[in-house]
C-alpha cells in the first residue's frame, strides 16, 4: 500500500465541528490523519440547533459504508453525542475540547456552572429568518474583538482575526433544546480537555469527560486546540481508531 492510499480495513474518521467556526479548523488534523492512511471526513454542521444538526449529523454518518469514529469539537460534541445513537456503524466517540451532555440536559445550564468560560461576555446577538413567513429567531456570534482571548488565546491575533471575521453563527436553540440519550453511555470515548479553554470552560469540559468515562487526554492550549496542537487532537484520534479496530479484530477472531 503507498503512503497516499487509505487503509479501509479501519474505521472511517468523521470530524464535526462546533459553534462559530467551521470545518477548515480541522485542516491540521485532517493532513495529519491522512498521512496515516485514515479516511477522513469533515462535514459542515449546520448550526441550527440541537434537533436539526443532529439530526442531519445521523443522516450523514448512515450513509458512510463501515465503521466510524465520530469525532465533535465544542458544540459539535453535542451533535455527535446525539447523532451517533441513531446511526449503528458508530463505533467510538472522541470529543475535543467539547459537550458529552447527559440526557435532559441544555448546553446553556452547563455553561452557567463554568467558571472559566468567558464566553458569555464575548457573544452578540443576531436574528435570522425561520422559514415561516416573517417568524425570525436569534443566533450568536463572537464580537470580533473579544475573538483571540474567549476563544483561540493561543493562535497569533492574526489568525484569530480571520478566524473572527470568517465565523458562522449558532442558533439559540443550540444550547436551549433538551439532549437525548447520550451515545457514550454504550460506546467507548476519548476526550481532549484544553486546560486554557475559555469558550466551552475546561472545568465543564473536564466534568463532561469524566461523567461520560472518557479516557482522557490534558493539553495545555485554548479552545481551538485541534488548531494549535493538531499533533495532541491526532493522537487521540488515532489511539481510539487502533482501540475499536483491536476490537473488532477479536470479534471476527471468535467467529
Amino acid at each position: 500500500m503507498s503512503a497516499n492510499q487509505q487503509d479501509e480495513s479501519r474505521p472511517t474518521v468523521v470530524l464535526v465541528h462546533g459553534a462559530f467556526a467551521d470545518a477548515s479548523g480541522w485542516n491540521e488534523v485532517v493532513e495529519r490523519l491522512q498521512a496515516d492512511r485514515l479516511q477522513v471526513i469533515a462535514p459542515a454542521n449546520p448550526l441550527r440547533g440541537i434537533a436539526i444538526d443532529s439530526a442531519y449529523s445521523a443522516s450523514l454518518l448512515e450513509q458512510i459504508p463501515g465503521p466510524i469514529i465520530a469525532v465533535g469539537h465544542s458544540y459539535g460534541g453535542a451533535v455527535i453525542t446525539n447523532a451517533a445513537t441513531r446511526a449503528d456503524n458508530v463505533v467510538g466517540l472522541v470529543y475535543v475540547a467539547a459537550f458529552a451532555p447527559d440526557e435532559g440536559e441544555h448546553l446553556i445550564d452547563i455553561e452557567s456552572d463554568s467558571k472559566d468560560s468567558v464566553l458569555n461576555a464575548a457573544l452578540t446577538q443576531l436574528r435570522y429568518p425561520t422559514g415561516q413567513g416573517e417568524q425570525t429567531a436569534v443566533e450568536f456570534a463572537i464580537d470580533p474583538e473579544k475573538f483571540h482571548d474567549a476563544f483561540a488565546a493561543d493562535l497569533s491575533s492574526e489568525q484569530s482575526a480571520v478566524m473572527a471575521a470568517t465565523q458562522r453563527p449558532v442558533a439559540e436553540s443550540a444550547f436551549t433544546e433538551p439532549n437525548g440519550a447520550p451515545a457514550w453511555k454504550t460506546l467507548p470515548s476519548w476526550a481532549v480537555v484544553a486546560t486554557g479553554d475559555k469558550a466551552a470552560g475546561a472545568d465543564v469540559v473536564r466534568s463532561m469527560a469524566e461523567h461520560a468515562g472518557a479516557t482522557i487526554t490534558e493539553a495545555e492550549g485554548s479552545h481551538v486546540i485541534m488548531m494549535s496542537q493538531p499533533q495532541v487532537v491526532a493522537d487521540v484520534i488515532l489511539t481510539a481508531v487502533a482501540a475499536v479496530s483491536q476490537k473488532e479484530e477479536g470479534v471476527l477472531n471468535t467467529q
